[in-house]
C-alpha cells in the first residue's frame, strides 16, 4: 500500500524533530555502595575494625599477652570472616593500608588475615574489658596517637568492642568496620558503619 503524503512528511521531519529535542535525559548514576571509601583512602577518616568472630566474652582466667593458648581466639568462621573482609577492602582499592592492631591474638590474627600490608602492634588499641578504670586513660592515648597521624592514605585499626565504643559510642558486631573522623570535634565522630565479611 503506498504511503500517504502525511506519512511521507512525518518520516522526513523525524530526524529534524529529534535534533530539536536535544539529547535525552542524562543517565542516572547509582550512588556508590560505600560513599566513605574516598575519605578512608585519603586518611580523612580512620577504619576501626572489631576483631573477627571469637566465641566467648573477655578472656579466660590466666590470660597472658603474647601467649595465644591462654586467650580467646578466632574460630574457623572468624578466620574466614577476616579473610573475606580483607578481600572486600582490597576490592575497594584499599590494599596497602597502614594496619595497626591490639596485641591480643584475636586482633593480630584478624589484622594479618586481612592481607592489606604489614601489621604493627599498637598498645593503645589493647582491650580494657577487664580493667574498666583504664577506659579514660586508654581512650585519650588512642586519641593522641590518632591526632599525631599526618600521613595520607588509608588507616585501619583492629581492636576490641570496648575501645570502639569508648571512641565512637557505637557497639560494633564482630568484624564490623566503624568509620570515624581522625580528630575529635564538636560534630559527631561517627561517619559510617559497614559489614564487609
Amino acid at each position: 500500500m503506498p504511503l500517504s503524503r502525511r506519512a511521507i512528511l512525518a518520516l522526513s521531519l523525524a530526524p529534524a524533530l529529534a535534533a530539536l529535542a536535544g539529547p535525552g535525559p542524562a543517565p542516572v548514576r547509582a550512588a556508590p555502595a560505600h560513599p566513605w571509601v574516598p575519605q578512608l583512602k585519603d586518611g580523612t577518616v580512620v577504619g576501626l575494625l572489631r576483631h573477627a568472630l571469637a566465641p566467648g566474652t573477655g578472656d579466660p582466667a590466666g590470660f597472658r599477652l603474647g601467649d595465644c593458648s591462654t586467650q580467646r581466639n578466632l574460630s574457623a568462621e572468624g578466620r574466614a570472616q577476616a579473610q573475606a573482609i580483607g578481600a572486600a577492602l582490597r576490592g575497594l582499592g584499599l590494599d596497602g593500608a597502614r594496619v595497626y592492631s591490639s596485641q591480643w591474638c584475636r586482633c593480630l590474627d584478624t589484622a594479618r588475615l586481612l592481607a592489606l600490608g604489614p601489621v604493627e602492634e599498637l598498645p593503645a588499641l589493647n582491650s580494657f574489658f577487664a580493667e574498666r578504670d583504664r577506659e579514660g586513660e586508654q581512650t585519650r592515648a588512642l586519641e593522641d596517637w590518632l591526632a599525631g597521624q599526618t600521613a595520607a592514605g588509608p588507616l585501619i585499626l583492629v581492636t576490641h568492642q570496648v575501645n570502639i565504643t569508648a571512641l565512637t559510642g557505637i557497639v560494633p558486631a564482630s568484624g564490623e568496620l566503624v568509620l570515624a573522623t581522625r580528630l575529635r570535634t564538636s560534630a559527631p565522630r561517627l561517619v559510617a558503619r559497614a559489614t564487609l565479611g
